[in-house]
């Protein structure tokens, strides 16, 4: 190896790069209809002092659970409520999921000697942090990254105590109890996925080790479940207790079971579609991924016994855990009517283990390569830079209504209602907070047709501010049924004041 892979302060050089890269850009606008919606639905707690009931507008939401929001919540107490307080919580656990990743390496007995441990944590750990999926999501204001962390740190506490030595009884009993505290955390990152994947990946494990549990992880799941029940019913219990069967129909029978069996929330995918997505999350390392999963399946199917005494022993069941982990979720998920992209990150540090093994054996070979993937990681962190500085920025003007709104605010309207015309602006959730005009439901009420809007502006005393797209927003400029004043555009969406004309409209 370089003296570089060698030095304790290069590594700790590029760790503070890491924390750099992933605490930075956290201040642009927010963009989708999630990030927006989750951002007001943890200031709505925050304003209320409330860190039990998720409510939009005033009305419940109970889509999922209270983790991302009281993330969100301490956010708003330390920054101010603001984007980066948003996104504050993601940044924490993608580090936190780096971290784990870390541990991982550390503590699986890849090797016998100890230096051979840190260092395989540390090339880990790099490959994780410097990972498109975990880097874009460690960006977002989303659960997908909120839930990746407990179950990636559940299941490493996991990994740790199977691989401990008989000798080290607290080292096992510490991983036990990692296992099901951050599965009961990922239960209110997420809701049962906490329970599901968890306890999947680790069946799975023993099938592919073609082993039994040992007597001391069958007699955790005795307390190990209390523990986990616990820490899950923090908000559960009391969510049921002040809403009762509303809360169980909503966010589980709804947005859990109807959610996966079916494609109510129009996210239908085909079934391979996380065969190509979960491959592209672990960008630019993805061609040590092929080679890793080629590898490892053919010594899958050619080896017949789990345990050898041959020197690379001790990476056979990190290799089998980390199969287990990433064909858990991915068979999970391509089943599911309901498919997003980050539905599949959980297992992404799966997809990075297996990585790893392969990369901390090539670069350990010759200073050349140990170079190239130092390049390669320092390359992708630049470019995470230079894309937050100067790409997405403009990506996100665009689809944000930020800019439009601030413009409107200018111009003297702060107090006047917004509505949506031949749109739904999902993103004025967190920019137009409390103006929005909405169906009895608690929906963003859309007027499609302009003589409807026209009786609702004909009834409002106050000016009406509107978000329509660009093209119609020109139509309305010479509607006789308005007096409308164009004031910003972001390309995509144009907002303007509608007043009603002193003369009725015919």
């Amino acid at each position: 190896m370089t003296k570089l892979a060698n030095s304790n302060a290069a590594w700790w050089i590029f760790a503070i790069c890491i924390v750099f890269v992933y605490f930075y850009g956290l201040n642009m606008p927010l963009v989708g209809p999630d990030e927006p919606r989750y951002a007001q639905v943890a200031r709505e707690m925050f304003e209320r002092g409330d860190w039990i009931s998720p409510t939009l507008g005033g009305f419940d939401w109970f889509e999922k659970p209270a983790l991302l929001y009281w993330l969100q919540i301490v956010g708003y107490k330390l920054f101010g409520i603001n984007e980066f307080a948003a996104r504050f919580g993601s940044a924490l656990f993608g580090l936190g999921t780096v971290a784990s990743m870390w541990v991982f390496g550390r503590f699986s007995n890849l090797k016998s000697q100890k230096t051979e441990s840190v260092e395989f944590a540390n090339w880990l750990a790099l490959i994780a942090a410097t990972t498109l999926g975990i880097l874009v999501f460690a960006h977002g204001a989303s659960f997908d990254i909120i839930v990746t962390f407990p179950l990636t740190a559940s299941l490493v506490g996991f990994f740790v105590s199977d691989r401990a030595l008989l000798d080290q009884k607290r080292q096992k009993t510490l991983g036990l109890v990692a296992f099901y505290l951050f599965a009961g955390l990922a239960v209110l990152a997420k809701g049962l996925i906490g329970i599901i994947f968890p306890f999947a990946t680790v069946f799975v494990y023993f099938v592919f080790s073609r082993r039994w549990p040992s007597k001391q992880f069958l007699f955790s799941l005795v307390w190990g479940t209390c523990l986990l029940i616990a820490v899950a019913a923090v908000w559960n219990l009391p969510m049921y207790l002040r809403h009762g069967w509303k809360f169980i129909d909503e966010f589980y029978i709804q947005h859990h079971f109807q959610r996966y069996t079916s494609n109510k929330y129009q996210h239908l995918q085909p079934f391979y579609f996380y065969f190509w997505v979960l491959p592209l999350m672990t960008l630019p390392w993805l061609p040590f991924f092929f080679a890793s999963i080629w590898r490892w399946t053919k010594e899958l199917f050619n080896r017949k016994n789990t345990e050898t005494p041959n020197p690379e022993a001790n990476i056979r069941p990190l290799q089998l855990f980390a199969l287990a982990w990433v064909a858990v979720p991915l068979l999970f998920f391509s089943i599911s009517g309901s498919k997003l992209p980050g539905y599949i990150l959980p297992a992404l540090p799966g997809a990075v283990a297996l990585t790893g093994i392969y990369v901390f054996e090539f670069a350990r070979r010759s200073a050349k390569r140990c170079a190239l993937v130092f390049t390669v990681a320092s390359v992708m962190l630049i470019a995470v830079l230079v894309l937050v500085t100067f790409i997405v920025p403009k990506y996100a003007d665009r689809e944000s209504v930020k800019r439009l709104v601030e413009a409107a605010d200018n111009a003297g309207y702060t107090s006047s209602k917004v509505v949506n015309l031949q749109n739904i602006s999902h993103n004025a959730e967190f920019y137009a907070a409390d103006r929005l005009v909405r169906e009895t439901d608690g929906k963003q009420k859309r007027f499609d047709d302009p003589k409807e809007l026209a009786t609702y502006v004909s009834n409002s005393e106050a000016p009406v501010l509107v978000l329509t797209p660009t093209e119609k927003a020109v139509s309305l400029t010479g509607d006789k049924c308005f007096l409308a004043n164009p004031i910003a555009d972001n390309g995509d969406l144009a907002i303007l004041t509608l007043l009603k004309p002193s003369v009725p409209c015919s």
